[in-house]
């Protein structure tokens, strides 16, 4: 009886003394359709959600919710060449695959009624696609081009007011073929300017600031990390690493990475970003931390998957 209670007793002891584990966040699996068996593997806590996805324009994929229950599948967006969802997750705005009335436009879609808006943007033979959500969700930004001699030119850009349902086309003269407009955290327009880029006021096209030499923009996904003090870019060729960190304040760069992702799908959290990483027999979309060390793996890419102009949209759930 004694030995018993001798036992016990040090059961207790140690129970009492040991720390408590941390229970291991849930983990699912979601498959994707059309990308060759891959999964996305999504765990509870994460700090984005993958709500969309596709393969060039031929398809794109939107997940689905059940009222503001966000589901686990994902749905062909037949009518749609691409779709972002707005941070918060209630909406979702989608480019068409082709011209209405002689006009492309925004199909915004309320995500837990299921209700839909088609606002006009810009006429036929002008494009307004490549959809960058404001963070207050009010607005959307859309690249304006042309195709001139059997290229595409970008002409300038389209703002969506979703709640006014208005469309406003500013152009910019000047522009890279390869520019892209998307929002700054302070509700300005950014885009790539010369081996840098340049911020634009969104009414009227003035610029703001430039930060010169600063890198190219990494896009398509927001650019600026959560708290808006950092902005990922291309490094500039002086630089032998691939990955800079640019200060959003001053414009200078702040840190550069020592790892070569093949693209990047914007900001984990503050010191992680989403990254496509080569592997030896296919690619894997990772978190990426600032020192360069993949901490995490969300999906084997198949090298089939990422040849089809495979990308990811993500929103941000903290």
């Amino acid at each position: 009886m004694i030995a018993k209670f001798a036992i016990a007793l040090s059961l207790t002891l140690f129970a009492q003394a040991a720390p408590l584990s941390t229970p291991a966040a849930a983990q699912v699996d979601l498959a994707l359709p059309g990308t060759a068996d891959m999964k996305y593997h999504e765990k509870t806590g994460d700090p984005v959600r993958l709500t969309a996805y596709g393969l060039g324009t031929r398809r794109t994929y939107l997940r689905s919710t059940t009222g503001p229950i966000i589901g686990n599948a994902f749905a062909w967006e037949k009518t749609l060449s691409e779709v972002s969802v707005s941070p918060g997750g209630r909406l979702a705005a989608g480019v068409p695959r082709a011209y209405r009335s002689g006009y492309d436009a925004l199909v915004v879609t309320d995500r837990t009624t299921g209700g839909t808006t088609s606002i006009r943007t810009v006429k036929k033979p002008l494009t307004a696609s490549y959809a960058s959500w404001s963070r207050d969700a009010k607005k959307v930004a859309l690249t304006v081009e042309q195709k001139v001699s059997g290229r595409w030119r970008v002409l300038g850009y389209t703002v969506v007011d979703v709640a006014a349902k208005t469309a406003r086309t500013v152009r910019i003269s000047g522009l890279s073929r390869s520019a892209g407009f998307w929002w700054s955290p302070d509700g300005n327009l950014v885009s790539r300017y010369g081996t840098g880029l340049r911020v634009y006021r969104p009414a009227d096209g003035t610029v703001v600031r430039t930060y010169a030499g600063a890198g190219l923009p990494t896009g398509p996904e927001d650019s600026f990390s959560p708290s808006g003090r950092r902005v990922a870019t291309w490094c500039p060729s002086r630089f032998k690493e691939q990955l800079c960190l640019v200060d959003a304040a001053t414009g200078k760069i702040a840190r550069r990475v020592n790892a070569k992702p093949e693209a990047l799908f914007g900001w984990w959290d503050e010191s992680h970003v989403i990254a496509v990483m080569s592997g030896k027999s296919a690619y894997r979309l990772s978190v990426l931390d600032l020192s360069g060390k993949v901490t995490r793996v969300l999906a084997d890419v198949p090298r089939k998957t990422w040849a089809a102009d495979l990308w990811l949209s993500f929103t941000r759930t903290s």
